[in-house]
């Protein structure tokens, strides 16, 4: 994300609760990634974890940039 886009995403939160929890649900994918990724070796199960995890922070940050370009349309 650029840094427009988070202070859009500062401004809006507070008044748009799926925007908020969007946004908190990134950043904590963005931590759990970033936590088994520093592993040297993955078990199976954290591989398929990390899959998982990569994956839902996607399907967010999508959502997230669909929200934003909404916000951005209006002109807020």
């Amino acid at each position: 994300m650029d840094q427009h886009e988070i202070e859009l995403l500062e401004k809006m939160a507070p008044t748009d609760p799926e925007l908020k929890s969007l946004w908190e649900d990134h950043v904590l994918y963005e931590k759990q990634v970033e936590k088994l990724e520093a592993k040297v070796y993955r078990t199976p199960t954290e591989e398929q974890t990390l899959k998982q995890l990569k994956k839902q922070k996607l399907e967010g940050k999508t959502k997230l940039m669909e929200l934003l370009d909404k916000y951005r349309a209006e002109g807020k």
